[in-house]
């Protein structure tokens, strides 16, 4: 017969076994779910990427042909098409990465549940362990009936310390998978947040492009001849170009475009990045939201923080452990109060945080101030213009942009953009390094028009 000691031993591993295969079979079926919803998601998104590249094969081959109202509004409407296929792409691989997050919260809580019960288990051996030890050897010996018995209960203390030990083995194991699961969700949420930005540049795209389309329906032949002499006319004015406001949301005293080429002039004579291409990329990421700079930092500890406007509270204003501690080092060299300095605000996954007209976060603005520093001979600030600017084509530099082709723009753009060039299942991505070297390319007209009329 056992023991009182075995045979609370035994319940307990019998509950604790119990309550694992119970939530595993449960978590397993919900994951089941998941992957094949998944798997349809991704049919459905190749069959979108082939429909895609026929559109721009279609654009490419109509762009060769003479230029007439018709091929163009035939263009506009290929373009629209386009938009519209990656805008309903990028909403499938949106809610592809939502089950992507939702599977790993789900794993998340499967592994806090594990790690509760397996302490729920080790609390009750501690326990039964301490009452043990409270009694000596001798009063063992006397209560228990047999010699027997007596020897149970050593082996059962032995066996305790195994399982003790196994269980907190367990939990060390447990929280690193817990560990590595949050950074997994925290890169998929950032994943996310980075399809929001080019889903909205999309659909500002599109907007456009179907106002552009609907003008030119209502002209003739005739008409569309002279609205493009008058738009190569319009173009031409070097006041109109030098009237142009460069938006960067979060400067005081937004710099004209005349003012914004000498600065990016000034950093190519340092770098070699092209003028018009710094200025694309400045624009595209000034110009993705209202929200840019309109946060202030409140707690460091949670990142959380408030509106500017309106004082609203928000989480995620800036992360805690990869952010805070250097924007807290930034703004004292800087003698500003970190807690009433404009950052940006989060979306609605990822982080906010990133400060000034470059928008970096104050993780990577640590690796350029000491380079910033030795240029300008002060403490690199990101809010001023100038070494935003700066921080920029140093930045861009940093990969591979001063070559100056468009294929090293592009990849430096998505760099800047995501860290990554990769056109893989979210190469939804590579929209972003499009819309910059097409921005480029009319700032780069711009500027040759402006020189001209120096």
């Amino acid at each position: 017969m056992f023991s009182r000691l075995s045979r609370t031993l035994v319940l307990i591993s019998f509950i604790s076994s119990l309550c694992f295969f119970s939530s595993l079979f449960n978590f397993q079926s919900s994951a089941q779910s998941l992957i094949e919803e998944r798997e349809a998601l991704e049919k459905e998104l190749q069959k979108l990427e082939e429909e895609i590249a026929q559109y721009e094969r279609d654009i490419t081959k109509t762009q060769q042909e003479k230029k007439s109202l018709q091929n163009e509004i035939y263009i506009l409407r290929q373009k629209i098409n386009k938009l519209d296929s990656q805008i309903y792409r990028n909403n499938l691989i949106i809610k592809d990465l939502s089950l992507q997050i939702q599977d790993t919260q789900n794993s998340i809580n499967q592994t806090s549940l594990k790690i509760s019960q397996i302490q729920e288990n080790l609390g009750n051996i501690l326990q039964l362990r301490y009452e043990e030890d409270q009694r000596t050897l001798v009063e063992i010996f006397l209560v228990e009936e047999s010699l027997s018995g007596f020897f149970d209960n050593l082996m059962a203390l032995e066996v305790l310390n195994l399982k003790t030990q196994e269980l907190l083995n367990n939990v060390k194991n447990l929280k690193t998978n817990l560990e590595n699961q949050k950074k997994e969700m925290d890169q998929e949420k950032e994943n996310l947040e980075r399809m929001v930005i080019i889903q909205t540049l999309q659909k500002q795209e599109q907007q456009k492009t179907k106002q552009e389309q609907e003008y030119l329906l209502r002209l003739t032949e005739s008409q569309y001849q002279q609205y493009l002499q008058k738009k190569q006319k319009a173009e031409e004015k070097a006041a109109e170009i030098r009237a142009r406001i460069f938006e960067l949301i979060g400067v005081p005293e937004a710099p004209t475009f005349g003012e914004a080429l000498d600065l990016a002039k000034y950093v190519q004579s340092i770098t070699g990045v092209r003028p018009a291409f710094l200025l694309a990329v400045l624009t595209q990421e000034s110009n993705i939201g209202k929200n840019v700079g309109q946060c202030y930092l409140k707690n460091p500890t949670t990142g959380e923080g408030v509106v500017a406007f309106n004082g609203k509270k928000v989480s995620r204003v800036m992360k805690p452990n990869r952010d805070v501690p250097y924007f807290l080092a930034i703004t004292k060299k800087l003698g500003r109060d970190p807690y009433n300095t404009l950052v940006s605000c989060p979306m609605s996954y990822g982080w906010g945080g990133a400060m000034g007209p470059a928008q970096f976060i104050p993780s990577t603005w640590v690796r350029y101030e000491e380079r910033i520093s030795k240029i300008t001979g002060k403490p690199a600030d990101p809010w001023n213009i100038k070494d935003a600017f700066l921080a920029a084509g140093l930045y861009l530099a940093d990969y591979g942009a001063a070559k100056g082709t468009e294929t090293a723009e592009w990849k430096a753009a998505m760099i800047y953009f995501s860290g990554t060039t990769r056109r893989t299942r979210y190469n939804g991505y590579g929209f972003y390094g499009d819309s910059v070297i097409n921005l480029a390319a009319k700032y780069q007209s711009d500027i040759e028009v402006l020189e001209a009329a120096k």
